[in-house]
């Protein structure tokens, strides 16, 4: 079992939240100038590394609020979590 920190409520099961892809994807400045190619490559294509990365989830059973989250892929440890808006932690 995985325990998710929200950043509201505290460590619950993961079974409460729900993922919500990798974080600090900016949104294109001018979508209509993009071509079909670069707004596909927006929409589907995200970083899949091995060790810590950044992802939102969504406390879907409680709180209701999006919150950032670091986890590392390899061990699936979480090694933070922070609001929406909030600078990424430093990972060493």
């Amino acid at each position: 079992m995985l325990l998710v920190p929200c950043p509201w409520c505290g460590p619950r099961d993961e079974a409460e939240f729900t993922y919500g892809g990798q974080a600090h994807v900016p949104y294109p400045r001018d979508p209509a100038a993009l071509t079909d190619e670069e707004w596909a490559r927006h929409l589907f294509f995200r970083d899949n590394p091995k060790g810590p990365h950044a992802e939102r989830w969504c406390h879907t059973i409680s709180c209701r609020r999006w919150f950032n989250v670091v986890r590392d892929t390899a061990t699936n440890e979480i090694l933070a979590a922070y609001r929406i808006g909030e600078s990424r932690p430093v990972i060493l």
